[in-house]
């Protein structure tokens, strides 16, 4: 589901007009970096690998790189030529954007501690 509508809109907006394909390439520059991240993997997942529990992020990449590079060709978008240099996170390592992002998404839990929904 997920894939479907993000890619029905990556493709209408970036087949759209001039403004909203600038906008969309804009975007696809800017959070590039971060994407390398997602296949990289912690002990953790290593031996939940190892154990079967698990998939190893790293055997995810070259499918997922097909099917996100088929999809910006589609939508008349290019591939960054910008290596993914962004890591950390599953260290801790987090820009400034996390804090407000943790606030917002931790609202309801803080605001009525105990419920559950």
């Amino acid at each position: 589901y997920h894939q479907r509508f993000s890619r029905g809109w990556l493709e209408r907006l970036g087949n759209g007009t001039a403004l909203s394909a600038q906008r969309m390439q804009s975007a696809v520059d800017n959070l590039w970096r971060f994407t390398g991240e997602l296949f990289q993997a912690d002990e953790l997942e290593i031996e939940l690998s190892a154990q079967g529990i698990a998939v190893d992020p790293r055997e995810l990449q070259a499918e997922w790189q097909n099917a996100v590079h088929t999809a910006l060709i589609d939508a008349g978008l290019q591939i960054p030529q910008e290596a993914a240099f962004r890591s950390g996170g599953k260290q801790g390592l987090h820009s400034e954007h996390l804090g407000p992002l943790l606030a917002e998404m931790q609202y309801l839990q803080r605001a009525y501690p105990g419920q559950q929904w």
